[in-house]
């Protein structure tokens, strides 16, 4: 093994493979030991994320009957993060959450692609329900700046006043379309935020 690989590995710049730590053992005298150890209870890669559905399942009207983690498979297979239906307006709102955005037309275009795939999901609740988008932001300064600086292309992806639609899940007005709802996670409380 050359010695500038060597140098590097130990610099941390390189990311050797299991098979060169092999290698790197026999000079050495030593066995490479590789082990998986069980962790305990579920894995969260979002903790953000899961808080935010917490939060916005602890603020629903009771109307809104809420599934998450929905399965779709066509056109476009994918998780949707919380599915909330409307039974007495026939209506179904795709919900995605986010605590990260870093390509705006990306994010606006898979889940527009997830939301048309609603209807092959097992648990589809009725045949012509109509289907809206909620798309939720976890606020910081990063996500902020990009929301100020493609504000028009949100705005027509979500033209719906963000007010509007967190008064229609928390009460009876009617579901106002597509909308963005920006979302602040403390450490022992989610708010969701009035006003775009």
């Amino acid at each position: 093994m050359p010695g500038s690989y060597l140098r590097r590995i130990l610099a941390g710049i390189a990311k050797p493979s299991l098979e060169t730590y092999a290698k790197l053992a026999v000079p050495l005298g030593a066995d490479l030991a590789a082990r998986l150890y069980p962790n305990t209870g579920p894995l969260i890669r979002d903790r953000h994320q899961a808080k935010i559905v917490e939060g916005l399942l602890s603020l629903l009207h009771p109307r809104w009957r809420p599934s998450t983690e929905v399965g779709v498979t066509r056109p476009a297979r994918g998780w949707i993060d919380v599915v909330l239906h409307e039974e007495r307006e026939r209506r179904v709102v795709a919900v995605e959450i986010e605590s990260d955005i870093r390509r705006i037309e990306q994010q606006v275009r898979w889940a527009q692609m997830k939301a048309d795939s609603l209807p092959s999901w097992d648990g589809w609740p009725v045949d012509g329900a109509e289907i809206s988008r909620l798309l939720i932001v976890r606020r910081t300064r990063a996500t902020r700046q990009i929301g100020l600086e493609f504000a028009r292309q949100i705005t027509i992806a979500y033209p719906a006043h963000p007010d509007d639609a967190l008064a229609s899940l928390t009460g009876l007005r009617p579901w106002p379309g597509p909308a963005l709802i920006w979302a602040q996670v403390r450490s022992d409380r989610v708010r969701f935020l009035d006003g775009r």
